[in-house]
């Protein structure tokens, strides 16, 4: 079975724990994808600690930049792979492409076109950065918030399953429907 799936909530909502939980339930070779870079000495005691709260039967991956191709050569390996998170990967990209958004929205579309193609269960989890003060001092920043949200709604318009997390709460946005409860199907 092939799920995707998108964890989104502000900072320390249990978005986190909530996708591993969930991908534990989902499967027993499990990937854990990690997007981050240890850019400074706060962020590598941030990773250190995600590391030790991970728990066991985990397998990890560090992969800031590729995770289209990532994806693809973990298939075959894991029943399911968890991205922690979109934002920081999308972060990463605008390094590299700078100001080309049209490359950094196909970028976008090939991860979202890989996850869903995917022949494993697919959860990511992402900041949501859009409902904040708008940043007027830097085109970047800004840049940053609106391919984020374009991000967000890529993925999850082909995702299965979106939650939103508050205060440690999954509350479900999206979730598959039962074939005999859709719109139109009338009851046996």
């Amino acid at each position: 079975m092939n799920d995707l799936i998108l964890i989104l909530g502000g900072a320390r909502s249990g978005k986190s724990r909530f996708a591993l939980e969930r991908g534990a339930a989902l499967g027993w070779e499990r990937i854990f994808i990690a997007t981050a870079r240890p850019s400074d000495e706060e962020m590598a005691r941030r990773i250190e600690r995600h590391r030790r709260e991970r728990p066991e039967g985990w397998k990890t991956r560090e992969e800031p930049l590729h995770l289209a191709d990532l994806l693809r050569s973990v298939e075959g390996k894991a029943e399911v792979a968890v991205i922690d998170c979109l934002t920081l990967w999308l972060s990463n990209l605008l390094t590299v492409v700078g100001e080309d958004e049209e490359k950094a929205l196909g970028e976008i579309d090939r991860l979202v076109k890989a996850a869903r193609s995917a022949k494993l269960s697919v959860i990511a989890v992402s900041n949501e950065v859009g409902l904040g003060i708008i940043p007027t001092d830097h085109s970047l920043s800004r840049r940053f918030r609106d391919l984020s949200g374009l991000l967000h709604q890529r993925w999850a318009a082909e995702a299965d399953e979106v939650y939103w997390m508050m205060a440690g709460i999954a509350v479900p946005i999206k979730r598959k429907r039962d074939e005999k409860t859709a719109i139109g199907h009338r009851p046996d």
